[in-house]
């Protein structure tokens, strides 16, 4: 089966980071079945990863003789039953240039965790193989009970979603996607089956295939149709109480939602003031917020933000900031106190697909440099430092991107007229006229962007006018009326 990233990505591009890559001079079947054990346990959900034969740790390219490749497809066919339990990766046999390579991509299995015989002897004993950096080794004691109790625990967006089907899935949206990352993957050569089978976005039986839910987040028209909240909020802030504001919300395939956010925030917020220095022939030009400290806040908020979660990603570009809001907060070690540090390393990823198709479409590069990135463009610009921001319990993440002090608070973040938000009292109305209702009813009556509303339900709480009742899943709001709940047209004491 092809795979949508060529050789030369693969080893010239450093698209794919070290710690998932093995690079291997010639076919060692013992060597090569214990690291498709440890990519399959994927213990960092980083999303498995790819053994290339054919090439040295140097990456000078050695080949394989022609003779040798179906004895290699054979034996790797073998290994792949050694395995317990027995797990299958993608092997596609190639030319770069001009010699034979056999890659084999081993995504994160859906099995896990998986155990591999140490050697190939009559009684050897079978052990847990992880990836450390570069190197697959043996999982301590310690790793073994955490990868077990990490069984069947597959990343969310790695999951097969059952609501969906695929037809669903966009056909346009992924040609579109490998022409971007010039991929060798063609569409016209391959079934819509096999393509989505080569990219990973599809599982199951024949008769019942579904697509996954990165799948579905990269290439369906309406990903909101089966996962929750998968949308990006802009609210643009005009006074400093709040009254005034502009908000937008950016649906769609992920990439596309991304790369609409970021430009409609960069006409929104951004603007460049240049200062002549009569001793020097070029003049000091800096920005309200560098585009580069943005971008990769928003990207790294759409990279680990949870999908199960009731709750888009929020940027409000207040008058002197922007935060960019996901939820839940970062994965441990990273907690309150440390995420500020100098040096942050995150072990783990949320997303361990999500994360592979940005890479691809060079939206991130997912080698824990985001922060140093955000910290290099805020001070390249003279900005104030990034402030990353959790809690105590991790609920929620903040990227806050002061405005450079050479910019006055901007009044008027953006030129076209503002329309009129729509103000707590619509919502109390709809509450009044329709007793015990949801908030997925009043979302599709004031079609409010849900952070917005959920702001608007808690600050009408918060002033004794409504309440909720019942349970969470069958309950709804009411409103107050002098300290007594009108419910369903009567007023209860």
């Amino acid at each position: 089966m092809l795979l949508p990233i060529n050789a030369k990505r693969l080893i010239e591009e450093h698209l794919i980071e070290s710690e998932r890559i093995e690079l291997k001079e010639g076919f060692n079947p013992e060597s090569i079945v214990h690291t498709m054990c440890a990519f399959a346990n994927d213990f960092n959900n980083w999303g498995g990863g790819y053994i290339i034969i054919g090439v040295d740790d140097k990456k000078r390219i050695i080949g394989i003789a022609e003779n040798q490749i179906d004895f290699i497809l054979k034996k790797i066919v073998e290994l792949s039953n050694k395995i317990q339990w027995p797990y299958y990766p993608i092997v596609e046999p190639t030319k770069y240039n001009s010699k034979n390579l056999i890659i084999l991509y081993c995504p994160g299995g859906p099995a896990r965790p998986y155990k591999a015989p140490k050697s190939f002897g009559v009684a050897s004993e079978y052990k847990y193989y992880i990836r450390h950096s570069s190197s697959t080794v043996v999982a301590n004691k310690e790793e073994e009970k955490e990868l077990i109790g990490m069984s069947n625990q597959i990343p969310y967006d790695d999951q097969i979603n059952q609501k969906a089907s695929l037809n669903d899935l966009n056909v346009e949206l992924i040609k579109s996607y490998l022409q971007n990352i010039h991929s060798g993957l063609s569409a016209k050569a391959l079934s819509f089956e096999e393509l989505c089978k080569s990219l990973n976005i599809i599982e199951g039986p024949n008769e019942m295939m579904k697509p996954k839910n990165v799948g579905l987040l990269f290439f369906s028209n309406e990903p909101e149709k089966y996962i929750k909240t998968p949308w990006i909020e802009v609210t643009i802030f005009q006074d400093k109480i709040g009254d005034k504001f502009r908000e937008e919300r950016f649906s769609g395939p992920l990439q596309n939602q991304i790369i609409s956010a970021l430009q409609y925030i960069k006409n929104s917020a951004i603007q460049e003031q240049v200062i002549k220095v009569p001793t020097k022939a070029e003049a000091i030009r800096f920005f309200s917020y560098p585009y580069t400290a943005i971008e990769e806040a928003l990207v790294n908020a759409v990279y680990h933000k949870s999908y199960e979660i009731d709750a888009p990603i929020e940027v409000r570009i207040e008058l002197d900031r922007i935060d960019i809001i996901s939820y839940p907060g970062p994965l441990p070690p990273l907690n309150k106190d440390n995420i500020n540090d100098a040096i942050v390393i995150s072990k783990r990823y949320r997303n361990r697909r999500i994360g592979d198709f940005l890479k691809e479409l060079k939206l991130t590069e997912g080698k824990n440099t985001g922060f140093r990135k955000i910290r290099s463009a805020m001070q390249n610009n003279g900005s104030p430092a990034p402030v990353f921001i959790t809690d105590d319990d991790r609920v929620q993440f903040i990227t806050r991107l002061k405005i450079h002090p050479k910019f006055e608070p901007l009044n008027e973040p953006i030129s076209e007229p503002i329309s009129e938000p729509i103000k707590s009292e619509t919502i109390f109305h709809f509450i009044e006229l329709n007793p015990n209702c949801k908030r997925a009813d009043i979302e599709q009556d004031t079609k409010m962007p849900l952070g917005t509303l959920k702001r608007y339900l808690q600050e009408l709480i918060h002033q004794g006018r409504i309440t909720k009742v019942g349970s969470k899943k069958t309950g709804g709001y009411v409103v107050i009326q002098r300290g007594r709940l009108k419910h369903r047209g009567r007023v209860r004491k």
